[in-house]
């Protein structure tokens, strides 16, 4: 049997197991239920209290900010916890309890930008605590040999989000307004958290590391040329991408004048791309090889979102452009987060994984936010129209790092 067969057959056996089988779908509910909101909170900020570019990136930054603050801490305390899956769960509960707070503030007519962005911010924070553990259940219930295919099989999770999710919060803001469609955000985090305490793995002993521990993580990046260099890469293109992600939804509703259920529905149907990716990945990495698609990955994300700001014509064109735009990047999302993250499981060892979890999302994710309040500044500053231009032809040059690395060389995890 060849490779790509082998990683192909081994997902419905995954899925066979009990454990991953709850594990897989209380994160594919949950990434459902966020999807929503990407869009529902962003569209309530503009729709109920007017917010322009310099909002709309404060408002992205706030839910991002956590990861740059509190990952390192995070991820050294949670290494020093047995029970880390303990620890998504109250993560998961804490989630739902904010967003149903929104819908209660506006009924009250107490909601204000400054509400969005505290409870952004709280969201942000446990779902630091939630991630720095995520990596060490994942890699409990699941053998090396298989990352590549229980990693295509999230993802694939992840990619159905991407096509259901917008959709339905397009027509769940239109129908019941923003701040009641993030209640169904609430249930996929109470449901999420319902699955994960159903699951019992033997998760890998803490941490006995003297001392804080702050800096082991870090450490282990900056030693590692095939993680220090893939650490530049998806930096440098999270810091343009997330320019591009906080003016999207403003771009389209004001410039390109799409209704939000009708933009919900062109994203979630050009989700079909990530659900090809999530496909892809295994046959493409058995065939080419881990480097090789890799590098492919961080072209096909980036390169065909310059399409939005090309986008121009009547409704049928600029919705086609948009279309075809998230279509492909969406393809190469999946196929970047697959492949990056089997890679990164396959080299960090487990003592480890926590704190360089952890400081990974402090420079990966830290640097969301500072791209998001860029892309806001210069929305304002220069117009939100050539600030796209910025941010997709700048994503495009994040693959030069990986050119300069090991990382084309690498065949096999």
């Amino acid at each position: 049997m060849t490779e790509a067969a082998t990683a192909m057959s081994a997902r419905p056996n995954l899925l066979s197991r009990p454990a991953f089988r709850r594990y897989w779908t209380a994160q594919t509910v949950s990434l459902f239920g966020d999807e929503i909101t990407l869009l529902a909170l962003p569209l309530l900020a503009i729709l109920a209290t007017g917010a322009g570019p310099a909002q709309m990136g404060a408002l992205t930054a706030a839910g991002l900010i956590p990861s740059l603050l509190f990952s390192l801490p995070a991820g050294a305390w949670a290494d020093r916890r047995r029970d880390k899956r303990r620890l998504m769960i109250t993560a998961d509960l804490g989630r739902a309890l904010l967003l149903l707070l929104i819908p209660i503030l506006y009924l009250l007519s107490a909601l204000s930008m400054t509400e969005l962005y505290v409870v952004a911010f709280l969201v942000g924070t446990l779902s630091v605590l939630f991630e720095v553990c995520r990596t060490t259940l994942f890699v409990s219930l699941v053998g090396k040999q298989d990352f590549i295919a229980a990693n295509s099989l999230l993802n694939g999770g992840r990619a159905a989000a991407f096509m259901a999710g917008p959709s339905a919060g397009g027509v769940l803001v239109q129908v019941l307004t923003a701040p009641f469609a993030l209640v169904a955000d609430a249930l996929s985090y109470l449901f999420s958290g319902f699955m994960l305490a159903r699951i019992r793995p033997v998760e890998p002993e803490p941490s006995r590391t003297k001392g804080l521990g702050l800096g082991e993580g870090l450490r282990f990046l900056w030693r590692s040329r095939v993680l220090r260099f893939m650490l530049a890469a998806s930096t440098t293109l999270n810091l343009f991408n997330y320019m591009y992600s906080a003016l999207l939804i403003l771009y389209a509703v004001t410039a390109l004048h799409l209704s939000p259920a009708l933009l919900g529905t062109v994203l979630g149907i050009a989700s079909v791309g990530a659900i090809t990716g999530a496909a892809l990945a295994g046959p493409l990495t058995a065939r080419f090889g881990v480097g090789p698609t890799l590098i492919f990955s961080y072209v096909l994300f980036p390169a065909p979102l310059i399409l939005v700001p090309l986008a121009s014509g009547d409704k049928t064109a600029v919705v086609a452009m948009l279309f075809a735009a998230e279509l492909l990047s969406g393809l190469g999302v999946m196929l970047l987060d697959i492949v990056g993250g089997s890679l990164q499981a396959a080299v960090i060892p487990d003592d480890l994984r926590a704190r360089v979890a952890g400081a990974h999302r402090t420079v990966n994710y830290g640097i969301r936010p500072v791209g998001a309040l860029l892309g806001g500044g210069l929305g304002a500053a220069l117009g939100v129209h050539p600030t796209l231009w910025i941010a997709t032809i700048g994503a495009c040059c994040a693959v030069g790092w990986l050119l300069l690395s090991p990382v084309p060389r690498i065949r096999r995890l």
